[in-house]
């Protein structure tokens, strides 16, 4: 384990909220600053591991695989967006989470703009990486929902490294077992979040916050481009936007020592290393 952060880790933890149980990751001491992770859709939270070591220490960090992906559970389709920001809220109030910084990619995003526009007290800035206040069309997530029921998560496999990794690293070593994760990602759960994401246009919500909020976009992003990115973050007075160069949807995974400084320096502007 990396030595240059302080931790107090608790592995495998799972919260039972009733209705869901949700897998997820504490790391760094109790009374450390709230920082928030979730991740994009097909991925599980080990999406950020390269990251979390790279952040300051003395962090709270939590991370946690949204219902359907990873351990936590994956109850039949259809899912609702709401239905996705209720776990995030229920999991932070469950685990004392208040006053967060909450960075979320791609459909986790999509949560973080929900959440924010819901409970201020549980987020005090947001980071929208690799994401939009809307993403796709109903038509283009009723094509990908088709060809996984008919075909399984495989069918989708190849198209999908495309968009999120950029060349040099669809070329490298790591890709297969990316690829494997998000074959092996649970079909209902998969088709419940694209479900959630084809139902989802948060424009109007997510022009009304008024909260810290930066984006984080990937040149080579197939899935959401930086001009997709950088528009949604124009919604936000205030805002700020980085664009990683080289990297596509899971910068956090192909640039993770320019992320965990993008990250960094938006934590220390918004004095929340000193809380």
């Amino acid at each position: 384990m990396p030595p240059n952060i302080e931790r107090e880790t608790r592995d495998m933890q799972m919260a039972d909220l009733g209705d869901i149980r949700l897998h997820y990751r504490i790391d760094g001491p109790e009374n450390g600053p709230p920082l928030v992770f979730a991740n994009s859709l097909g991925t599980d939270f080990r999406v950020w591991d390269k990251v979390v070591p790279l952040l300051p220490e003395g962090l709270r960090v939590l991370r946690y695989d949204k219902r359907g992906h990873g351990l936590s559970d994956a109850p039949p389709p259809p899912y609702g967006m709401g239905t996705l920001v209720s776990d995030a809220e229920r999991l932070m109030d469950h685990l004392g989470f208040r006053d967060a910084i909450f960075v979320g990619l791609s459909i986790g995003g999509l949560i973080a703009q929900g959440l924010a526009a819901k409970r201020l007290d549980l987020v005090r800035g947001i980071v929208l990486s690799n994401t939009a206040a809307k993403i796709g069309t109903r038509d283009m997530w009723g094509d990908r929902i088709a060809m996984i029921e008919a075909d399984g998560v495989e069918s989708i496999a190849a198209p999908t490294m495309e968009r999120w990794f950029a060349k040099p690293f669809r070329e490298g070593p790591e890709l297969p077992a990316w690829q494997h994760m998000l074959e092996r990602s649970p079909k209902g759960g998969y088709i419940g979040c694209c479900q959630a994401i084809a139902g989802t246009d948060f424009m109007t919500p997510t022009s009304g916050l008024r909260l810290p909020a930066l984006g984080i976009a990937g040149s080579e992003d197939g899935s959401t481009p930086p001009d997709l990115v950088r528009e949604t973050l124009d919604l936000i007075p205030g805002s700020e936007f980085r664009l990683i160069r080289g990297a596509g949807h899971l910068p956090c995974v192909e640039k993770p020592q320019e992320y965990a400084e993008i990250l960094t320096e938006f934590l220390t502007v918004q004095g929340h290393l000193d809380r």
